[in-house]
């Protein structure tokens, strides 16, 4: 629970780290809290995901991304994200999440959240996000989303081989 007010309060009340480029990468500070873990003492893999969820509201006060979304009524949903987990979270460890775009392709962005702890990496995942209009619940291309948060159009950069592959299996990617 304490996750998900963490989250409402990123959203609602962003932080004010403003003038970004949507290729920056965003970091949030974290701390490992009672109630992120699990029975055997670690961070339950869905407290993660939640984590992860409030480091891209981060990225996105972090690229002055809440107007430009509001104004046009456009909101981020997860379409798929997968998780690689190398090293155990425990509590009161001090973590630092980065996320970054890795590219986008017609339907959804693509992004890579890392957690690092004491500079190590402990965990890494993949979300591939997609955004809808509230109200019609209209599917918004991802290349219009990213052009209205940076301002311009810009070229995705180049997808890892390894992204690609998992956005066809998963069925995520763009279908020429």
């Amino acid at each position: 629970m304490s996750r998900q007010l963490h989250l409402l309060l990123a959203t609602a009340l962003p932080r004010k780290r403003t003038g970004r480029h949507v290729l920056d990468p965003s970091v949030t500070r974290v701390r490992v809290l009672p109630t992120d873990l699990d029975l055997y003492l670690h961070v339950n893999n869905g407290t993660y995901l939640q984590m992860m969820d409030v480091a891209r509201s981060n990225y996105i006060a972090d690229i002055g991304g809440f107007p430009p979304l509001k104004e046009k009524a456009w909101y981020p949903v997860v379409a798929a994200s997968t998780m690689t987990y190398r090293r155990s979270l425990r509590l009161g460890d001090r973590v630092h999440i980065t996320t970054r775009v890795l590219g986008w392709d017609e339907r959804v962005v693509y992004l890579e959240q890392v957690f690092t702890r004491r500079g190590e990496q402990c965990a890494r995942g993949v979300v591939a996000g997609r955004f809808l209009t509230r109200g019609s619940g209209e599917r918004v291309p991802a290349p219009a989303v990213v052009a209205r948060l940076a301002g311009e159009q810009i070229e995705s950069p180049e997808l890892p081989d390894e992204v690609l592959r998992w956005a066809r299996a998963v069925d995520v990617a763009h279908r020429a």
